[in-house]
């Protein structure tokens, strides 16, 4: 059954695919691959308070605010993975778009699964710069491939919803993490941590090589139809480059994707640090925080289909989203102060990382969106490689600011978290007045 909604010509709507089932089986799929994603990149930082080792820089007696050897090794880590990410999301969108979904898929978890095991063989600095490299170079496939899997199984008033809901799995993984590797590292050592985690991306691998993909997968919607003539006469990259869509999505990814970086892998050492919390006791203000913000990436994909489906065009349901969750995230600025309010009591700032958090990953299921509202099916694995590539670059630079003036100035760093959501969407709607069928680029529609 289709589903009724305003004119295609009006809005950019698509119908609801036949064997409709069968696309949130995939969605299952995109959400288990997502969430084994960010295990695998988030173990470093939930085992970090156990990384005080002579080859990381760790003296023992001294307080750990004054280990700045040890604190600039650590970001150096982080900056390897980050920096490998946005190189290799440069590449692994365009490789997907070349060999499909399914292949580029596999190859994708196969690398970042071996990379994510190979931490337990290290024992240097340089080794967990490899090794992360190495994840972020087979990570970067993730996100260009579940996104391109949404756009060929779901219609455009779906599309958010479906990956709001697959995104959620970067905040369940931080539901298991937190406990299954505070479980296994107790047991046997930290450096178990990674092999449980990596194993998981093989065991998923073998059910997405079974399962006939290509068979089933719908076909090229009409909004994909009519977005066709958006890269066509030309090279892909060079049609891209003159689509200020691509610069919208990209300096959204850009300003807004390093302030998630930034909960990833700074907030269980900011818990530690301000509140003394070591990962026994931090794992459940975690869990508080990822489980609220993957009621806001589920419930901010909804919300854009909501608006959708109440008459209002693609253009106007991504950014009435967008707006909601650029405005929740402002109260972010006041966790330093929550600090000096209640010295003892960590909740107020995990009250407020929890918004913060369900915001950023609601704002993210229509950030992520938008790409298959403005380029057709064959590029959008492409773009997203792009934009997520800004975004890891934002990333690199923001924590080499976190790791350098955190501890001096952390009301800085927190307003420009804040800040960063309201100035990406004033970009986007001067660069892309308006989105979806009908609102292609006029640099595009004159393609």
């Amino acid at each position: 059954m289709s589903i009724q909604t305003a004119s295609p010509r009006d809005s950019g709507f698509t119908s609801a695919p036949e064997n409709a089932n069968m696309r949130w089986f995939i969605c299952a799929l995109l959400f288990a691959a997502t969430t084994i994603n960010y295990m695998d990149r988030s173990v470093l930082s939930l085992i970090e308070p156990l990384l005080h080792l002579p080859f990381m820089g760790w003296v023992p007696g001294l307080d750990a605010k004054l280990q700045s050897a040890y604190n600039l090794n650590y970001g150096h880590i982080i900056e390897c993975f980050q920096i490998a990410y946005g190189i290799g999301l440069l590449t692994a969108g365009r490789i997907i778009d070349k060999v499909g979904t399914k292949i580029g898929y596999a190859a994708a978890i196969l690398v970042w699964a071996c990379a994510s095991m190979g931490h337990a063989l290290v024992a240097s600095v340089i080794g967990f710069c490899i090794a992360r490299a190495l994840l972020g170079l087979g990570e970067s496939g993730n996100f260009p491939a579940a996104i391109k899997a949404t756009t060929e199984w779901f219609p455009s008033e779906e599309r958010a919803l479906a990956t709001g809901l697959f995104n959620s799995g970067t905040n369940a993984s931080f539901f298991i993490a937190p406990i299954l590797i505070a479980a296994v590292t107790s047991r046997f050592g930290w450096r178990s941590a990674f092999l449980c985690t990596g194993s998981m991306g093989l065991c998923w691998l073998v059910v997405w090589l079974i399962f006939p993909y290509n068979k089933l997968r719908r076909a090229s919607t009409f909004t994909q139809e009519r977005l066709v003539p958006v890269t066509q006469g030309g090279p892909l990259l060079g049609r891209l480059i003159t689509n200020r869509g691509l610069y919208a999505f990209s300096l959204g990814k850009g300003l807004t994707d390093p302030v998630w970086w930034f909960y990833l892998f700074y907030l269980p050492k900011f818990l530690n640090e301000n509140y003394g919390l070591d990962l026994n006791h931090a794992k459940y203000p975690l869990i508080v925080i990822y489980s609220v913000s993957s009621v806001g990436s589920i419930g901010g994909g909804w919300l854009s289909g909501f608006w959708m489906k109440r008459g209002h065009t693609v253009n106007s349901g991504r950014k009435f989203a967008l707006l909601i969750c650029a405005v929740a995230v402002l109260p972010i600025m006041l966790v330093p102060h929550m600090h000096t309010l209640s010295p003892n009591n960590a909740w107020p700032a995990i009250a407020l990382f929890s918004l913060a958090a369900a915001a950023h990953q609601g704002w993210s299921a229509n950030l992520f969106s938008t790409p298959s509202d403005m380029f057709p099916s064959t590029s959008v694995s492409t773009v997203v490689g792009i934009g997520g590539a800004a975004g890891a670059l934002g990333g690199a630079m923001f924590t080499w600011i976190v790791s350098h003036y955190f501890a001096l100035h952390p009301m800085v760093i927190f307003f420009m978290a804040s800040f960063a959501y309201i100035i990406a969407l004033t970009i986007f709607q001067i660069l892309v007045p308006k989105i979806g069928v009908s609102g292609v680029p006029e640099s595009a529609e004159a393609v």
